[in-house]
């Protein structure tokens, strides 16, 4: 039997049933976990789905799950995505040097946009990625491990930050 296709989603502001909200108990926290009511979502497979299911609601721009069939927003401490893990890897065909490749919460990854990585007041890596999803960019922070990773790589001149990929110095933007 053939898949139904699935009904475009109602982004409005109609609610299914009487007593149904589309604001939600779910927070991400600024290490990139999930809680709900005041627990962690500690099932690694849910966790990974809530991850894949981050969007942004196409008309008031607040941070979404959407899972293809329905939608609810839900609190954001810090940013939706997190960089999990960098890589080095050969330029394009027509790119000269190195581009660097973040692994993401998502499970995705992508080549990095160097523009938009940046160092925080804290010292935190932060960038953006999806940015040919829909609703993107997004903001996205480097976890420890991921920052380590690139440690080799960045160096302080004259007092700012610089990412060294490829034989080329990237001064990092502070903000």
């Amino acid at each position: 039997m053939p898949a139904l296709p699935r009904p475009p989603l109602d982004w409005s502001a109609a609610v299914p049933f009487p007593g149904f909200s589309r604001e939600s108990k779910i927070r991400l926290d600024g290490d990139g976990r999930f809680w709900h009511e005041g627990d962690r979502v500690d099932h690694p497979g849910l966790a990974r789905g809530l991850h894949r299911w981050i969007s942004r609601h196409p008309t008031d721009g607040r941070i979404v799950l959407e899972n293809g069939w329905d939608w609810c927003y839900l609190a954001v401490d810090d940013v939706p995505y997190f960089v999990r893990g960098v890589s080095i890897e050969p330029g394009q065909a027509g790119e000269a040097g190195e581009r660097l490749v973040v692994h993401l919460s998502d499970d995705s990854e992508e080549p990095l946009v160097l523009a938009s990585l940046r160092v925080d007041a804290e010292g935190a890596l932060r960038c953006e990625v999806k940015h040919a999803a829909k609703g993107g960019p997004f903001a996205a922070r480097f976890d420890r491990h991921a920052a380590a990773a690139l440690g080799e790589h960045l160096h302080e001149v004259d007092g700012r930050v610089v990412l060294r990929l490829g034989g080329q110095d990237h001064t990092l933007t502070q903000a």
